[in-house]
Protein backbone atom coordinates (compact mmCIF):
# COMPACT_ATOMS: atom_id res chain seq x y z
CA UNK A 1 0.00 0.00 0.00
CA UNK A 2 1.23 3.48 -0.89
CA UNK A 3 0.69 5.25 2.43
CA UNK A 4 1.66 8.65 1.03
CA UNK A 5 -1.07 8.31 -1.60
CA UNK A 6 -3.65 7.42 1.03
CA UNK A 7 -2.53 10.43 3.08
CA UNK A 8 -2.84 12.69 0.02
CA UNK A 9 -6.35 11.41 -0.71
CA UNK A 10 -7.32 12.05 2.90
CA UNK A 11 -5.79 15.53 2.96
CA UNK A 12 -7.46 16.59 -0.31
CA UNK A 13 -10.82 14.88 0.22
CA UNK A 14 -13.53 17.45 -0.74
CA UNK A 15 -15.72 15.92 1.99
CA UNK A 16 -13.16 16.62 4.72
CA UNK A 17 -15.23 18.40 7.40
CA UNK A 18 -13.32 21.68 7.51
CA UNK A 19 -16.13 23.83 6.09
CA UNK A 20 -14.87 24.27 2.55
CA UNK A 21 -18.40 23.87 1.18
CA UNK A 22 -19.36 27.16 2.89
CA UNK A 23 -17.05 29.30 0.76
CA UNK A 24 -17.30 30.28 -2.91
CA UNK A 25 -14.14 32.47 -3.14
CA UNK A 26 -16.17 35.26 -4.69
CA UNK A 27 -17.88 33.05 -7.27
CA UNK A 28 -21.29 33.90 -5.82
CA UNK A 29 -20.70 37.56 -6.71
CA UNK A 30 -19.73 36.66 -10.27
CA UNK A 31 -22.92 34.61 -10.66
CA UNK A 32 -25.23 37.27 -9.21
CA UNK A 33 -23.68 39.88 -11.49
CA UNK A 34 -24.26 37.64 -14.51
CA UNK A 35 -20.56 37.24 -15.30
CA UNK A 36 -20.51 33.48 -14.67
CA UNK A 37 -23.69 32.14 -16.24
CA UNK A 38 -22.92 28.96 -18.18
CA UNK A 39 -20.34 26.21 -18.61
CA UNK A 40 -18.00 28.36 -20.72
CA UNK A 41 -17.86 31.25 -18.24
CA UNK A 42 -17.58 28.81 -15.31
CA UNK A 43 -14.60 27.16 -17.01
CA UNK A 44 -13.02 30.57 -17.52
CA UNK A 45 -13.51 31.38 -13.83
CA UNK A 46 -11.82 28.13 -12.74
CA UNK A 47 -8.93 28.57 -15.18
CA UNK A 48 -8.30 32.17 -14.14
CA UNK A 49 -8.58 31.39 -10.43
CA UNK A 50 -5.99 28.62 -10.71
CA UNK A 51 -3.56 30.29 -13.11
CA UNK A 52 -3.86 33.98 -12.23
CA UNK A 53 -4.67 33.83 -8.51
CA UNK A 54 -3.72 30.65 -6.66
CA UNK A 55 -0.52 30.23 -8.65
CA UNK A 56 0.83 33.49 -7.22
CA UNK A 57 -0.71 33.22 -3.77
CA UNK A 58 -1.82 30.10 -1.89
CA UNK A 59 -0.19 27.53 -4.18
CA UNK A 60 3.10 29.41 -4.06
CA UNK A 61 2.93 29.42 -0.26
CA UNK A 62 2.23 25.67 -0.29
CA UNK A 63 5.45 25.16 -2.25
CA UNK A 64 7.53 27.46 -0.03
CA UNK A 65 6.16 26.20 3.28
CA UNK A 66 6.65 22.59 2.16
CA UNK A 67 10.38 23.35 1.82
CA UNK A 68 10.50 25.28 5.11
CA UNK A 69 8.87 22.34 6.87
CA UNK A 70 11.47 19.98 5.45
CA UNK A 71 14.10 22.29 6.96
CA UNK A 72 12.21 22.50 10.26
CA UNK A 73 12.29 26.30 9.89
CA UNK A 74 9.47 27.74 12.00
CA UNK A 75 10.73 31.30 11.57
CA UNK A 76 10.39 31.01 7.80
CA UNK A 77 6.92 29.47 8.10
CA UNK A 78 5.75 32.33 10.32
CA UNK A 79 7.13 34.80 7.80
CA UNK A 80 5.14 33.17 5.01
CA UNK A 81 2.04 33.13 7.22
CA UNK A 82 2.42 36.89 7.70
CA UNK A 83 2.88 37.46 3.97
CA UNK A 84 -0.17 35.35 3.21
CA UNK A 85 -2.26 37.46 5.59
CA UNK A 86 -1.05 40.66 3.94
CA UNK A 87 -2.00 39.41 0.47
CA UNK A 88 -5.57 38.48 1.42
CA UNK A 89 -7.14 41.91 1.13
CA UNK A 90 -10.83 40.89 1.45
CA UNK A 91 -11.78 40.22 5.07
CA UNK A 92 -13.92 37.23 4.09
CA UNK A 93 -10.96 35.52 2.43
CA UNK A 94 -8.72 36.02 5.46
CA UNK A 95 -11.40 34.64 7.77
CA UNK A 96 -12.08 31.69 5.46
CA UNK A 97 -8.39 30.83 5.19
CA UNK A 98 -8.05 30.99 8.98
CA UNK A 99 -11.08 28.81 9.67
CA UNK A 100 -10.13 26.18 7.11
CA UNK A 101 -6.55 26.05 8.38
CA UNK A 102 -7.51 25.69 12.03
CA UNK A 103 -10.06 22.98 11.29
CA UNK A 104 -7.55 21.07 9.19
CA UNK A 105 -5.12 21.14 12.11
CA UNK A 106 -7.84 20.05 14.55
CA UNK A 107 -8.52 16.98 12.40
CA UNK A 108 -4.95 15.91 11.61
CA UNK A 109 -2.86 16.84 14.61
CA UNK A 110 -4.24 14.28 17.12
CA UNK A 111 -3.20 11.42 14.81
CA UNK A 112 -0.17 13.07 13.21
CA UNK A 113 1.69 14.61 16.13
CA UNK A 114 4.55 16.80 15.02
CA UNK A 115 6.65 19.18 17.11
CA UNK A 116 6.98 21.80 14.35
CA UNK A 117 3.21 21.90 13.79
CA UNK A 118 2.70 22.08 17.56
CA UNK A 119 4.98 25.15 17.59
CA UNK A 120 3.00 26.66 14.71
CA UNK A 121 -0.25 26.02 16.60
CA UNK A 122 1.23 27.73 19.66
CA UNK A 123 2.19 30.74 17.53
CA UNK A 124 -1.42 30.93 16.33
CA UNK A 125 -2.67 30.75 19.91
CA UNK A 126 -0.28 33.55 20.88
CA UNK A 127 -1.48 35.62 17.90
CA UNK A 128 1.89 35.49 16.19
CA UNK A 129 0.35 33.74 13.17
CA UNK A 130 -3.12 33.53 11.63
CA UNK A 131 -3.11 29.85 10.68
CA UNK A 132 -3.83 29.86 6.95
CA UNK A 133 -5.17 26.78 5.19
CA UNK A 134 -2.37 26.71 2.59
CA UNK A 135 0.25 26.84 5.36
CA UNK A 136 -1.31 23.99 7.34
CA UNK A 137 -1.88 21.97 4.16
CA UNK A 138 1.77 22.24 3.17
CA UNK A 139 3.06 21.35 6.63
CA UNK A 140 0.95 18.21 6.89
CA UNK A 141 1.78 17.13 3.35
CA UNK A 142 5.48 17.48 4.09
CA UNK A 143 5.34 15.65 7.42
CA UNK A 144 3.22 12.88 5.86
CA UNK A 145 5.98 12.23 3.27
CA UNK A 146 3.80 13.25 0.32
CA UNK A 147 6.01 14.40 -2.55
CA UNK A 148 6.02 18.09 -3.37
CA UNK A 149 4.62 17.55 -6.87
CA UNK A 150 1.79 15.40 -5.54
CA UNK A 151 1.12 17.97 -2.82
CA UNK A 152 0.73 20.73 -5.39
CA UNK A 153 -1.35 18.52 -7.69
CA UNK A 154 -3.68 17.73 -4.81
CA UNK A 155 -3.91 21.37 -3.74
CA UNK A 156 -4.78 22.64 -7.22
CA UNK A 157 -7.23 19.81 -7.83
CA UNK A 158 -8.94 20.27 -4.47
CA UNK A 159 -9.41 23.98 -5.22
CA UNK A 160 -10.75 23.22 -8.70
CA UNK A 161 -13.26 20.70 -7.36
CA UNK A 162 -14.50 23.29 -4.88
CA UNK A 163 -14.98 25.90 -7.61
CA UNK A 164 -16.77 23.42 -9.87
CA UNK A 165 -19.04 22.14 -7.10
CA UNK A 166 -20.05 25.71 -6.28
CA UNK A 167 -20.61 26.57 -9.94
CA UNK A 168 -22.88 23.54 -10.37
CA UNK A 169 -25.01 24.81 -7.48
CA UNK A 170 -24.94 28.53 -8.18
CA UNK A 171 -25.19 28.92 -11.97
CA UNK A 172 -26.62 26.21 -12.01
CA UNK A 173 -24.83 23.69 -14.20
CA UNK A 174 -25.48 20.03 -14.81
CA UNK A 175 -23.27 17.54 -13.00
CA UNK A 176 -22.04 16.42 -16.44
CA UNK A 177 -20.93 19.96 -17.30
CA UNK A 178 -19.08 20.16 -14.00
CA UNK A 179 -17.19 16.96 -14.71
CA UNK A 180 -16.36 18.12 -18.22
CA UNK A 181 -14.72 21.23 -16.73
CA UNK A 182 -12.57 19.03 -14.51
CA UNK A 183 -11.50 16.98 -17.54
CA UNK A 184 -10.64 20.14 -19.47
CA UNK A 185 -8.32 21.57 -16.79
CA UNK A 186 -6.19 18.47 -16.22
CA UNK A 187 -3.38 19.65 -18.51
CA UNK A 188 -3.52 23.10 -16.92
CA UNK A 189 -3.06 21.64 -13.44
CA UNK A 190 -0.06 19.63 -14.66
CA UNK A 191 1.49 22.82 -16.08
CA UNK A 192 0.77 24.82 -12.93
CA UNK A 193 2.37 22.19 -10.72
CA UNK A 194 5.60 22.38 -12.71
CA UNK A 195 5.54 26.18 -12.56
CA UNK A 196 4.93 26.20 -8.81
CA UNK A 197 7.50 23.59 -7.74
CA UNK A 198 10.03 26.42 -7.62
CA UNK A 199 7.96 29.62 -7.41
CA UNK A 200 9.45 33.02 -8.15
CA UNK A 201 9.23 34.79 -4.78
CA UNK A 202 9.25 38.18 -6.51
CA UNK A 203 5.98 37.28 -8.26
CA UNK A 204 4.08 36.30 -5.12
CA UNK A 205 1.04 38.53 -4.82
CA UNK A 206 0.84 39.15 -8.57
CA UNK A 207 -2.82 38.16 -8.72
CA UNK A 208 -5.87 39.52 -10.46
CA UNK A 209 -7.42 42.35 -8.44
CA UNK A 210 -10.83 41.53 -9.90
CA UNK A 211 -11.10 38.49 -7.62
CA UNK A 212 -10.42 40.65 -4.57
CA UNK A 213 -13.03 43.20 -5.63
CA UNK A 214 -15.68 40.52 -6.13
CA UNK A 215 -14.85 39.03 -2.74
CA UNK A 216 -15.26 42.46 -1.13
CA UNK A 217 -18.56 43.00 -2.94
CA UNK A 218 -19.74 39.63 -1.64
CA UNK A 219 -20.00 41.12 1.87
CA UNK A 220 -22.84 43.36 0.67
CA UNK A 221 -24.82 41.06 -1.61
CA UNK A 222 -28.55 41.23 -0.99
CA UNK A 223 -28.71 37.46 -0.43
CA UNK A 224 -25.91 34.94 0.07
CA UNK A 225 -25.62 31.17 0.18
CA UNK A 226 -21.89 31.20 0.94
CA UNK A 227 -19.70 32.81 3.62
CA UNK A 228 -17.22 34.10 1.05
Amino acid sequence: MNKALISLLHLTDPNLPIGGFSHSAGLETYVQQGLVKDKSSALQFVVEMLSQNLRYTDAAFVSLVYEATMKNDLKEILRFDEHCTALKLPKEMRVASNKLGLRLMKIFQPSNKNELINDYALAIKNQKALGHYCISFAMYASTLSISKEDTLSGFYYNAAVGFVTNAVKLVPLSQQSGQEILFEIQDLIEELVQQTVTPDIDLIGMCCSGFDIKSMQHERLYSRLYMS
